[in-house]
């Protein structure tokens, strides 16, 4: 197949997912001699626009996984404006070392309906989003050589013309996707945090930052401790804050983020098709 462009398109709050997708296009770019753009459609002006890619286009397209899915704010902006003429792309997943649930599975058949062609696919690990603990520093160097891994096959299959969609058989079945993972107390009863937002305390020096990177657009820029909009717990203003003036006092919030950090402590390897 001829490849004349290879895209690096993703939502990456923390960075984590951005670092994996950027490096599988940029390595496979490298292999093929073709050039490479970028769309990061992490802040919400950038998902206003619309996305058309060609036959002679590859996309590697990288979301997090919340929940075990793929983030629902980004569902409307993926199912409606990004259209694709029968062009390769990689889609790659990014979760915080629980599991990655049926998250790939939704991303590949969402960039299917868009009409992309699957030509690989991975799942890899990033720090958590609620969490410095939990993959503290990934995706790390080991993770890094399977992203390697990942861009020499893709590369391999591109230069011998194969351009059959990959199959995954994981994914291959049509049952309906698992509903959204729900964190639950030592009682067994379902904590929700869905309405749960981020407090500010005195070490802010009212700089915006927050403002300016939080995915939703939530955070007011004249007061940063007004969030005026959903908080989609992605760790943004936590985790980017130079003065770690943002954090969460929630009791059902708190309990699930050491839960996790309790739980899974044995190190979840990243999975390429």
């Amino acid at each position: 197949m001829m490849i004349n462009k290879v895209w690096a398109v993703y939502f990456s709050a923390t960075g984590t997912t951005k670092k994996v997708t950027e490096y599988v296009a940029n390595a496979i770019s490298e292999k093929i001699d073709a050039p490479i753009d970028t769309v990061d459609f992490t802040i919400p002006d950038a998902r206003k626009r619309s996305l058309e890619f060609g036959k002679d286009d590859l996309v590697v397209f990288g979301t997090p996984v919340y929940a075990g899915r793929v983030p629902n704010v980004l569902l409307s902006f993926l199912n409606e404006n990004i259209k694709a003429d029968n062009t390769c792309s990689i889609p790659i997943v990014v979760y915080g070392n629980r599991n990655y649930d049926d998250a790939l599975k939704e991303l590949i058949r969402i960039l299917n309906n868009d009409g992309f062609e699957i030509i690989a696919a991975g799942a890899f690990v990033g720090e958590h989003a609620f969490s410095k603990v939990l993959a503290a520093g990934r995706p790390d160097e080991s993770d890094m050589l399977l992203a390697e891994e990942l861009a020499e096959k893709a590369a391999k299959r591109i230069c011998l013309s194969d351009n059959k969609p990959v199959e995954i058989l994981c994914f291959k079945d049509e049952k309906s996707l698992r509903p959204y993972y729900q964190p639950k107390d030592n009682n067994g009863t379902a904590i929700n945090i869905l309405k749960v937002k981020p407090k500010t305390n005195d070490n802010c020096n009212k700089c915006g930052l927050c403002a300016k990177i939080c995915p939703m657009g939530s955070i007011s820029y004249e007061d940063q401790s007004n969030i005026l909009g959903i908080c989609i717990k992605c760790g943004a203003c936590i985790k980017k804050c130079p003065v770690e003036a943002k954090f969460f006092d929630d009791k059902g919030y708190l309990y699930h983020k050491k839960d996790l950090e309790m739980t899974y402590t044995r190190r979840s390897e990243p999975e390429i098709f």
